[in-house]
């Protein structure tokens, strides 16, 4: 058997011999390309029906969770804005508060009669010291906390010198009041100072302890520092006595008052009005006796006397 094929354009013919030998050798050839046509078409065929669609409720959840992420983000920043704000209201609180420290300092350095080149605030406090390491912290809002930090030192250095200049204002002021330092009357003369002098009722050289203050009957006799009454009434030779005592050891002594104002254990001002002059015990006319007394023992009130003139 023979099949002859003829070429359409070029009008050559093939002859094809079909006897059974070469059909036996040309089939298996053919069955192995038909299997191999077929296996990939099965592959293509069940490989389109294995990639299926996603399913719509899947894209609505991984939306749902987007926006939550996107609500949690917006609720963090607006978090960290408020937190921002509160800082930076913090900041303006702080920095408003040092220039009042400032103001203060720069006050309480004049009253206290501080040098400026001595104490000044606007200088960096001297201070020093090894440097050991600490423990790094995390950087949040570097620049709005270290202005934080920068303030906090400085109102930590302010405050140190604040308590400086409180200790050395009330330490210049308690001196001034308990100090004795001016006259006990306010108008008059002195007319016996302290040390030798001739008695006026002996006519024989004496001792006098103190210094007299002569003036008019009635004036007022004041504590020439703050202290607390010791004495108050008649005395000997004294008359009507007031004692004062001071602390650190300093006493004063106001003698021959006509009237006294205060009474024992009374705490009394520098300048206070304390009694009236008078002329009571041994005393020839209206004057203030006048002692002080340092740890018992009789001085000379001249220079505390003098001190305020």
């Amino acid at each position: 058997m023979a099949v002859i094929v003829v070429g359409r354009g070029s009008g050559r013919t093939w002859r094809l011999r079909l006897e059974p030998r070469s059909v036996l050798v040309w089939l298996p050839v053919t069955l192995a390309l038909l299997l191999l046509l077929s296996g990939g078409f099965a592959v293509g065929f069940w490989s389109q029906r294995s990639v299926r669609p996603l399913p719509p409720s899947l894209f609505k959840t991984w939306a749902a969770q987007i926006d939550q992420q996107r609500q949690e983000v917006a609720e963090v920043r607006s978090s960290a804005d408020e937190k921002a704000d509160a800082l930076s209201r913090k900041l303006a609180q702080l920095q408003a508060q040092v220039m009042r420290l400032d103001a203060a300092g720069q006050r309480m350095a004049q009253i206290a009669g501080i040098k400026s080149s001595e104490f000044n605030f606007n200088s960096t406090v001297a201070e020093g010291g090894p440097e050991l390491p600490i423990s790094k912290q995390p950087a949040v809002m570097d620049g709005t906390l270290d202005s934080i930090n920068a303030l906090s030192k400085q109102l930590n250095d302010h405050e140190r010198e604040m308590h400086v200049l409180e200790d050395i204002l009330l330490t210049s002021h308690l001196q001034k009041e308990i100090i004795p330092s001016g006259w006990p009357i306010s108008h008059g003369f002195i007319s016996s100072g302290y040390g030798e002098r001739i008695d006026p009722f002996t006519g024989h050289r004496s001792f006098h302890p103190g210094v007299d203050f002569a003036g008019p009957e009635g004036a007022h006799v004041h504590a020439v520092a703050a202290g607390i009454i010791t004495r108050a009434g008649p005395d000997a030779g004294y008359g009507n006595l007031v004692e004062i005592n001071h602390g650190n050891g300093y006493e004063t002594l106001y003698g021959h008052n006509e009237k006294i104002l205060v009474h024992v254990g009374e705490r009394v001002h520098k300048g206070q009005t304390i009694a009236l002059e008078g002329s009571t015990g041994r005393s020839t006319g209206p004057h203030c006796h006048f002692e002080v007394r340092i740890n018992g023992e009789v001085v000379n009130p001249a220079r505390f006397v003098e001190a305020s003139r």
